[in-house]
């Protein structure tokens, strides 16, 4: 596929893959939460049909459920499914449904509709993660493939922010003092508030803080309270917040319940609900000897650092915050989950019993790839953890991230280890 080219918006990474589904004959669904952006998402797949395919506007359809005009366009399957056969005599045509999962008995309605063997290409989007979950998953089964839409990446961000230096980033060009000075500062203010793309937009810290406040408690009474039932809503959000106080640090169920005052299945659960809509994400331990390296618990890490400071009601500057070694560990999970989107690979970490300990492993096949992450560095050095770590599996590479040292390698025991920046690491997996 060629340069895609979108006069709307900021570009989001995941297009070209998506535009790229738009040619297969399954359903096209885009899940993400509220507000990431997935309208906007449509609005440029449109417009990549009409400028890259010369594709005439006439063959597209678009409804918003969101809209209360568009709903008695589906209050009855046969006959949408007549009004689009009616449509497509003539050649295919690309339906966008928004906010899909709104129609009743979503799924089975698609399900007829794709059945039907129209000439119509169907995009649907929904925010409701859960609900998209349980209602499309067994019903369209073989019928779907499903692309996540995630708050903006660090590269995204800075397409807003600095069009200049993401042009530089994406090149690889080699960055001057000035500009690894203010791509830093701009990753600090990412750390701070995270990716959604409206407050990334706006301005004041009130209206960050605002938008982000609005988000939140939009995902805990629709998406955890109002679909999953969840009754102990006090619990629910202070398990979030016990979670966000202990990002990189090993997740102890047994600890949560006893401090929550839940049994051990229904933290567990919680837990699952903010994997499945992507608030969370949990990794599990590398291990090769159960005797000697840790085996279960599992680290956590917010998919959002915005989300996360909002839980803790922390906003403070990233130099002021006296857990930045943790946040940026955060961080660099986040670039390492969204570099990996695409890729074959696992996250891991890898942690011994008598406490040695790499930050993330990064496993593919028989290929592994340790990464360490420190906040400041003076010189090239390695951590006590990484250096054991080589020592025992012999990777051919290794990575530390950091905030002050980058584009420089040193080599120990056969081990290429290259000091990279953060925002870098897609540049260096595999």
């Amino acid at each position: 596929m060629g340069k895609i080219e979108i006069t709307q918006y900021v570009e989001r990474e995941i297009l070209k893959e998506v535009a790229g589904h738009l040619d297969k004959p399954e359903i096209t669904l885009i899940t993400g939460s509220r507000q990431v952006g997935k309208t906007v998402l449509i609005e440029q797949l449109k417009e990549y049909l009409i400028r890259n395919r010369k594709l005439s506007p006439d063959l597209i359809f678009s409804y918003n459920l969101d809209l209360v005009q568009d709903w008695e366009t589906f209050e009855n399957q046969s006959q949408f499914i007549e009004l689009l056969k009616d449509r497509s005599q003539r050649r295919k045509i690309y339906v966008f449904v928004d906010e899909a999962q709104k129609v009743k008995e979503a799924a089975r309605f698609f399900k007829g509709v794709y059945d039907s063997r129209i000439n119509a290409k169907l995009i649907l989007t929904g925010s409701s993660s859960l609900e998209i979950k349980a209602k499309f998953k067994e019903t369209l089964a073989g019928r779907k493939r499903v692309f996540h839409l995630p708050s903006f990446t660090f590269f995204e961000f800075l397409k807003v922010k600095d069009k200049t230096l993401a042009k530089y980033l994406k090149k690889r060009k080699r960055l001057t003092l000035i500009d690894r000075k203010k791509l830093v500062a701009l990753y600090k203010e990412y750390m701070t508030f995270g990716g959604y793309p409206r407050v990334v937009l706006s301005k004041g810290i009130d209206e960050k803080r605002s938008i982000l406040q609005e988000i939140y408690s939009s995902y805990v009474e629709k998406d955890a309270v109002g679909f999953l039932n969840i009754r102990n809503k006090t619990a629910f959000n202070r398990l979030i917040k016990l979670l966000a106080a202990q990002i990189g640090q090993l997740v102890n169920i047994e600890e949560l319940s006893v401090n929550l005052g839940a049994d051990r299945n229904t933290i567990e659960r919680y837990i699952s609900a903010l994997e499945d809509t992507f608030i969370i994400k949990k990794i599990n331990p590398y291990y090769r000897n159960p005797r000697q390296e840790i085996i279960k618990a599992g680290k956590i890490y917010f998919l959002d650092l915005g989300i996360r400071n909002l839980v803790l009601e922390n906003f403070i500057s990233f130099e002021e915050k006296s857990d930045k070694g943790l946040v940026l560990e955060n961080a660099v999970f986040i670039e390492l989950f969204f570099a990996l989107r695409n890729k074959t690979g696992d996250i891991h970490f890898w942690r011994t019993k008598q406490g040695a300990e790499v930050d993330f492993v990064i496993e593919r096949g028989l290929e592994l790839l340790p990464a360490e992450v420190k906040y400041a560095l003076k010189k090239e050095t390695i951590t006590t953890g990484l250096r054991s770590f080589i020592e025992k599996f012999q990777p051919e590479n290794a990575l530390m991230a950091n905030l002050s040292i980058a584009e420089s390698r040193i080599t120990i025991n056969k081990t290429k280890i290259d000091f990279i920046y953060p925002f870098n690491i897609n540049n260096f997996i595999f």
